[in-house]
């Protein structure tokens, strides 16, 4: 009896907070649930604290009408910017030049590895709805000859920058370990730990290895009221990828990069084949210029090209999306280079010392939501009926990774080539633009690249090529990150000589068997 009594005491308080804060709908349907369901709307409405939703609907909704149109877009300015990039009608002086800061910055980015001060967070919510699979992203196989998953490619390269980074270590020095924080969403979090479980964590330990949740926020009527998924259960959706803030807060990353003394992050989307993982140059580079927040961008390639670009707005550093420029500024070009003024393309992709990731909170109230109109499945409030709506029937919030850049007191913005580190899975096989397709050919052309900058040749393909489109269909190349992480110890093999395909190169030995003379 008492039990019960505390249980609808309990029922009444909560109802009455939610019917003050405007939202007492949640209870509609209360009455008719059975004692399962109403323990589990409970549970997920305890959770919820409705107030920050009615305050973050409030923000999002006054964000939407402010217009950001007057304010000044203008492209970043020189002492937050350097490229990797070399222009071959440059003088040969200034090539060398530009080619030692990219081994300073690789030799410092490894000798951090080496100390064990640097980690990575993978953001790896998403789903592959788009690509036609339910399964984590990350699990997808794009088909190379190998059957890799993105999660496998990934796992890889940690493995070999380990190896490659011992070199750099104190001799009595324990075990190089790189750790791994994967941020997943609820949809996506038990599938992500069981495949990993299944695969035996690609060969890293278990202990290096983090899975924590990103949060979630209900889903809203456009008038900001909570919508209900069935009688019993709030419809939500994870917080978009800037809940990685408040998710290393909450869920104890933070204080395990403090407790193993890590003091810098690499941060990237699992969607792209190419990731450099926790890659020592951008580390370097970014350390090298005590930069507390840092991001990748890649060339952006024409004025249309639907990128969002880094660049400064109202005087601040942030990501102005390809919707937001008009076509007149677009277009603008540099005088001096000839080149895009916008040119620095988003690839989501960044750096953050653990001071800034600390820092966050103190800021975090400033920080914006995104509307994203949505087609949201919902029962009738007035009728009980389920609702699968044709056209947008609601909104999700979300707030996005680059909506810290404003607030980073030291910025930095490492241009890199597109061809060597960006190819994003998004679209469904055969769609032929950002496909498993297109990620396939961009993997398998730059293990073909290694080979020809190592001084070998590969069967049947131009030397030199500049695109992926000259590669023939029929040529598989694949080399493991286990036996190369950038193309590095392959020359000792091929210099010289033929690698015939097709091949999969999981060891050395592999190669050995693979190249003729």
């Amino acid at each position: 009896m008492t039990i019960q009594t505390e249980t609808l005491s309990q029922v009444e308080t909560l109802k009455t907070k939610y019917e003050q804060a405007g939202q007492g709908q949640v209870f509609q349907f209360y009455d008719e649930l059975n004692v399962e369901e109403k323990a589990r709307l409970m549970e997920q409405l305890l959770e919820i604290d409705v107030e920050r939703v009615n305050s973050i609907y409030q923000k999002a909704i006054q964000a939407s009408t402010v217009s950001h149109h007057n304010e000044q877009v203008e492209p970043l300015t020189k002492d937050v910017f350097d490229t990797i990039l070399t222009d071959d009608e440059q003088p040969t002086n200034s090539r060398k030049r530009k080619y030692k800061d990219i081994q300073d910055w690789e030799t410092l980015g490894l000798s951090l590895i080496a100390k064990n001060q640097v980690a990575v967070i993978l953001m790896a919510g998403g789903q592959g709805t788009r690509l036609g699979s339910s399964a984590p992203k990350g699990c997808y196989d794009i088909n190379l000859p190998s059957k890799k998953s993105l999660f496998q490619l990934q796992a890889e390269r940690i493995l070999r920058l380990q190896e490659v980074a011992q070199q750099y270590a104190l001799p009595q020095q324990q075990k190089v370990i790189i750790p791994w924080y994967i941020m997943t969403s609820g949809p996506t979090h038990q599938p992500t730990v069981d495949f990993f479980k299944q695969h035996q964590f690609f060969g890293l330990d278990e202990k290096n290895i983090t899975f924590f949740e990103q949060g979630t926020l209900p889903c809203l009527t456009m008038d900001g009221k909570i919508i209900m998924e069935s009688k019993g259960k709030v419809a939500i959706a994870p917080d978009g990828n800037g809940g990685i803030y408040a998710a290393v807060q909450n869920k104890g990353v933070i204080e395990d990069l403090k407790r193993r003394g890590i003091l810098y992050t690499h941060c990237y989307c699992v969607d792209n084949c190419l990731a450099k993982v926790a890659d020592p140059v951008f580390v370097g580079y970014c350390v090298s210029k005590e930069t507390d927040c840092g991001v990748k961008v890649v060339r952006k390639t024409k004025p249309d090209e639907p990128v969002g670009v880094v660049c400064r707005r109202g005087g601040r550093y942030g990501v102005v999306e390809y919707s937001e420029i008009s076509k007149e500024l677009s277009e603008k070009r540099d005088p001096e280079d000839g080149g895009l003024m916008l040119r620095a393309a988003n690839i989501v992709n960044h750096f953050f010392s653990t001071a800034f990731l600390e820092r966050v909170p103190e800021f975090a109230g400033e920080l914006e939501y995104h509307i994203a109109k949505k087609k949201i499945k919902h029962v009738d409030i007035s009728t009980g009926e389920t609702v699968v709506p044709t056209s947008n029937s609601g909104m999700k919030l979300e707030c996005f990774v680059f909506d810290v850049f404003p607030f980073s007191q030291h910025f930095s913005v490492l241009e890199v080539d597109r061809k060597e580190e960006f190819s994003p899975l998004k679209n469904a096989p055969g769609t032929g633009v950002d496909c498993p397709e297109t990620s396939r050919r961009d993997l398998i052309s730059q293990h073909i690249r290694f080979v020809q900058a190592a001084g070998g040749t590969v069967k049947g393909v131009p030397s030199h090529i500049t695109d992926a489109s000259q590669i023939p269909d029929d040529c598989h190349l694949e080399i493991s990150p286990w036996v190369s992480y950038a193309g590095e110890g392959l020359s000792d093999v091929v210099n010289g000589k033929v690698v015939v395909t097709p091949a999969v190169i999981e060891t050395r030995q592999d190669l050995i068997k693979v190249t003729h003379h």
